[in-house]
């Protein structure tokens, strides 16, 4: 089974090391990339400061495995990469980095669409978002 969670933000340096390594695969023709990032939302007078988000990881990869093979079966892609992080993600930083391919760019770009709303809808990931105050207040899903 893959693993699709990273402790902590995601890098913009995996995000280009991943998009570098796909540079040699000459027959991609399209890629689409979604990044979710943190908010510092205000909520009831309240900023948020970050979000840790947790999971019960089995049941997440094990979702997150079949929603590939739905997608796969789906769509023409070359590729498909899905990473969420996991604890502590502070306001600004990436938290899902979503990332298709495919010989031509319709496929990817839907392909991307569509997994973006269904680990939201679907793999169960709780965000508890953190106030400049240290209050929580529990949101799932990011």
């Amino acid at each position: 089974m893959k693993n699709s969670f990273i402790e902590g933000a995601i890098s913009p340096e995996k995000i280009a090391t991943s998009i570098a390594h796909h540079q040699h695969k000459t027959n991609i023709g399209g890629h689409s990339i979604f990044l979710g990032q943190v908010r510092a939302d205000e909520i009831d007078h309240k900023v948020v400061k970050a979000i840790e988000f947790t999971t019960y990881r089995e049941l997440a990869e094990q979702k997150i495995a079949a929603i590939r093979e739905d997608i796969f079966a789906k769509y023409a892609l070359t590729c498909m990469h899905i990473y969420h992080s996991l604890g502590k993600i502070k306001a600004g930083e990436i938290c899902l980095f979503v990332f298709t391919s495919s010989k031509h760019r319709k496929p990817a770009q839907q392909a991307c669409d569509e997994l973006v709303e269904r680990i939201k809808a679907e793999v169960p990931i709780w965000g508890k978002e953190i106030f400049e105050d240290e209050t929580h207040q529990w949101k799932e899903n990011n």
